[in-house]
């Protein structure tokens, strides 16, 4: 069986400006919704190549309060057949720089977008199984060089089966590709199980005596250290309407 290959991106929507990432988010899964029935790949004006084997799986409102600039959205899309299939349909965009590469369809409406590649590790679900549910956790760790493999082994077989036992669903184990210093994960989880599991670490640090404590919670953190070299981050995602992640959709 071949890697599985996915892209996630950040758009930045400054100045701010609340309609711009409703629009962009409109406009996206929109024209995705109907690339679903194409049979080949079309290079357009306007909205670059569209594909079906370039498949829009999550598109996600970031969820300011829990710590990063404002606005922002996430998507992740999934490059079916791989390297040969979806990643290959969008390298080939770029042989000759066709004019119809470059997204007018939504001039101004972005102010930046970082776009890393996304390669699963053995244990990581197929992303065709990830469910539909309230929010997303998407965590982006950077570790020391060369140990991204070693973080998300440790991941899967410490972390997972601990965050499933507070109700997290994990969907994604990835290596970010063409460096040797990230590391993604994904995970689904409802609202009530995110609170439960904050207020079990916070009563596990003497900080809340409300709630049981789960003192597997910061020991893990302490754990990830032996991986970790910079900045850890954790980011809340709330799937748009429209998406296949977002609550009402099954999976695939």
């Amino acid at each position: 069986m071949r890697r599985a290959i996915h892209l996630i991106e950040e758009v930045d929507f400054r100045p701010m400006n609340s309609r711009r990432p409703l629009d962009y988010l409109t406009w996206l899964t929109r024209y995705k919704r109907e690339d679903e029935s194409r049979t080949a790949p079309t290079l357009t004006s306007g909205m670059s190549i569209r594909s079906r084997q370039i498949d829009l799986v999550g598109a996600f409102y970031a969820v300011g309060i829990t710590g990063h600039p404002q606005f922002k959205a996430v998507t992740l899309w999934d490059c079916h057949g791989g390297w040969d299939g979806g990643w290959r349909q969008m390298m080939e965009i770029y042989q000759g720089v066709d004019a119809r590469l470059f997204l007018s369809d939504i001039d101004d409406l972005r102010f930046s977008a970082f776009s890393r590649p996304l390669g699963a590790v053995p244990g990581c679900p197929p992303l065709s199984a990830a469910p539909a549910a309230e929010l997303y956790l998407f965590e982006s760790a950077r570790v020391r060089p060369g140990a991204a493999l070693d973080y998300l082994h440790a991941v899967r077989t410490e972390r997972a089966p601990l965050l499933a036992e507070h109700g997290h669903t994990l969907a994604g184990l990835y290596e970010v590709l063409f460096c040797d210093t990230e590391a993604v994960t994904l995970w689904a989880v409802s609202l009530d199980d995110h609170l439960a599991t904050q207020r079990a670490r916070d009563a596990a640090l003497g900080l809340d005596d409300e709630a049981p404590p789960d003192p597997r919670l910061p020991a893990w953190a302490k754990r990830a250290r032996d991986y970790l070299e910079g900045p850890w981050r954790e980011t809340l995602l709330a799937p748009f309407p429209g998406c296949r992640l977002a609550p009402g959709h099954p999976p695939g």
